[in-house]
């Protein structure tokens, strides 16, 4: 091949690679990590960041926040000696897994917040430069129940605690499924009187869209979901650093009907506030380029699919932290 001929080609490459990347989400902002031990725990494969960082090269995504799944160890019903040790070992690990690629990976926190054991592991995060940026909840895995006093009560507390540390709140606000728990209106309402006000200064990320994924099919959730947007809507002050993740609804079967639904709610909030996200790489989930390729699929504008793949939560810049 001709030297001027394999140049050319050479370039046309390299803008093509660079169209992909600049096509894609800069941010992935919901991933997890599976430590062997949580992983056997669970009964799925080990992940790890050297696995994660190459699927989201292979979709063009630079950056991901990898959320710890150390909450599950205490799920309501599973016995385990030394569960706050697990709780501490899986946080630790997610936090020396990022540590392995410190310009791409950044790592929050998590814990069931209703163990006795809470508020005094969201200070040991806060104290590690490794977990400073955030936490992750999962109200559905940890059994958290709004409409109970004592449930809101504590979640203030931990709200109020991450709000004190600048620590950013990933929340999987939908109730436990699998426990038929009530979930709508009323307990977005709970979260927007009660929760919100106690983290004014943080950015707080509401996963799902309020529901559970995969798809977008679920009517309570999106019940809750209209509540925030409402709120988002009238610009009410409480959802000034109120975010929204899409992972895992626009899966590859979404039907047209759940789609228009998806994307009217994502219009109403505004594309300035949904962040993209892909959900952990195991099991059926999409990986990273094909849960990209999907989102893709939504009938969204150009600009508004170009807007989202931009939008980059404020803990990353945090540097210092």
């Amino acid at each position: 091949m001709k030297l001027p001929r394999f140049l050319a080609l050479l370039t046309t490459f390299v803008l093509l690679s660079t169209a992909r990347a600049q096509d894609a989400p800069i941010a992935d902002h919901h991933q997890h990590l599976f430590s062997p031990t949580t992983a056997a725990l669970l009964n799925v494969a080990p992940l790890t960041a050297h696995d994660l960082i190459a699927l989201l090269d292979t979709a063009g995504i630079r950056r991901a926040v990898l959320l710890s799944v150390a909450y599950t160890y205490g799920r309501p019903g599973r016995q385990l000696d030394d569960e706050l040790a697990r709780v501490r070992a899986e946080n630790d690990w997610t936090a020396a897994q990022a540590a392995q690629y410190p310009d791409r990976l950044i790592a929050f926190c998590s814990f069931n917040p209703l163990k006795d054991y809470a508020l005094d592991e969201l200070e040991r995060c806060a104290r590690t430069p490794g977990l400073r940026r955030g936490i992750k909840l999962h109200f559905g895995n940890s059994d958290v129940q709004l409409d109970l006093p004592a449930h809101a009560a504590r979640l203030k507390q931990v709200f109020t605690a991450a709000n004190r540390h600048r620590m950013a709140i990933a929340i999987h606000m939908r109730a436990s499924i699998s426990r038929q728990r009530p979930y709508g209106a009323a307990q977005a309402r709970i979260f927007l009187d009660q929760l919100l006000p106690a983290a004014p200064d943080v950015t707080v990320q509401v996963a799902h869209f309020a529901g559970a994924g995969s798809g977008y099919t679920d009517a309570a959730a999106d019940e809750a979901m209209g509540v925030l947007a409402d709120a988002v809507q009238r610009g009410d002050p409480r959802t000034a650093k109120l975010v929204f993740d899409v992972a895992s609804l626009a899966d590859a079967e979404i039907k047209a009907d759940d789609a228009a639904r998806l994307v009217r709610r994502i219009r109403q909030v505004g594309v300035a506030r949904v962040l993209y996200g892909s959900d952990a790489a195991v099991g059926d989930n999409l990986r990273p380029r094909d849960a990209w390729a999907a989102f893709r699929r939504l009938p969204l504008a150009p600009q508004e699919i170009e807007r989202i793949a931009g939008n980059v939560a404020p803990y990353f810049g945090e540097t210092s932290r």
